[in-house]
């Protein structure tokens, strides 16, 4: 099936299968259960007789069965992997690497900055949103997050065999690939950049439908989002390509794309700053201010992971709203309180 350059449903890009998304590369989605985003997509480059995958989903067996089928439909099996380059540490894209990896022999390699993210996923014992929340004056959450015991079962999170830095082309037979280290989403995340064939490996950096979430790991860095709107505008310097992402349709522009978040991160800030003239002052006050999701929910509406979460996004744009002198904080008794300079 050759999806480049075509018109699709909002949800088709979730039908299993291998679709050839631009010439030579072809997108399989891999199921997440449970999980909104429904989907994750892998990339699978064949290079002569082998094949390298952009990301390796999750690993679990509903996954690597349907990666198996996917691969038969264009000629290719788990065993003919040589690589999997991952754009980041988060489950869905590392552990069913690390998985294929034990069983067939291929390589893993991940960008250079996700060392410390795997590192703290492989050693932590308190985790650090249990002290984030309290400093955003989320008692509550932050209390139920207190028996939180971290990752037991560590068999999908060994190393890899390479650490890719920014910068470096990575010549496959049939195409050369540049790492673009792009923190935001996590600290080390990169993309794929394909210039002779205009085609991006976006990971989470850039999503067709939604807006990615900044700084959900465990070694949250101090300004994720200026983070983020760095690395938007780095994408934005390179020359136009074909957004390739790891959820949602491929197909579409990626300066497009960025130009959106980037405004919608800009409308955020102003929604923000004026949640703060309303008279909240903690992250956890504002956030219950601003609606979230496309659909303008309330923050009551959210379960306790995506009120976790808003209230993260919440923290990050405050400190950007610090940095550019729109706002002063101030930590009281360890919860730190913004106001209007």
């Amino acid at each position: 099936m050759h999806e480049y350059g075509a018109v699709m449903d909002r949800h088709a890009w979730e039908l299993p299968g291998a679709h050839e998304a631009a010439p030579g590369v072809y997108r399989i989605p891999l199921p997440l259960p449970g999980d909104h985003l429904k989907a994750v997509n892998v990339y699978a480059i064949p290079d002569g007789d082998e094949l390298v995958m952009i990301d390796g989903g999750w690993a679990l067996t509903e996954a690597e069965e349907l990666l198996t089928q996917s691969l038969g439909q264009i000629g290719y099996a788990l065993s003919d992997i040589r690589e999997f380059l991952v754009t980041h540490v988060h489950r869905d894209h590392y552990t069913q690497a690390v998985s294929i990896r034990r069983a067939f022999g291929s390589t893993v390699s991940l960008g250079e900055g996700e060392r410390s993210a795997l590192e703290a996923i492989r050693t932590v014992s308190a985790h650090p949103d249990i002290a984030a929340l309290y400093q955003a004056g989320a008692n509550e959450l932050s209390t139920m997050m207190g028996d939180w015991q971290g990752e037991r079962d560590l068999t999908d999170w060994e190393y890899p065999d390479r650490w890719l830095d920014d910068g470096i082309d990575l010549e496959l037979k049939t195409r050369t690939l540049r790492v673009i280290a792009t923190p935001g989403h996590t600290r080390g995340h990169v993309v794929f950049h394909d210039s002779d064939a205009n085609a991006l490996f976006a990971g989470d950096h850039v999503l067709p439908h939604i807006t990615p979430s900044i700084g959900i790991e465990l070694n949250r860095p101090p300004s994720p989002l200026r983070d983020y709107l760095y690395s938007l505008r780095l994408v934005k310097s390179l020359p136009d390509a074909t957004l390739l992402p790891a959820h949602g349709p491929a197909g579409s522009s990626a300066h497009a794309r960025v130009d959106e978040l980037l405004d919608h991160h800009e409308v955020r800030l102003t929604a923000t700053a004026d949640a703060v003239d309303r008279g909240a002052s903690t992250g956890f006050e504002v956030a219950t201010i601003l609606t979230w999701t496309r659909h303008r929910r309330g923050f009551d509406e959210l379960d306790m992971f995506n009120q976790i979460m808003a209230v993260h996004e919440t923290m990050a744009h405050l400190e950007v709203l610090v940095e550019r002198g729109w706002l002063g904080r101030d930590v009281v008794d360890g919860v730190v309180h913004f106001a209007r300079r």
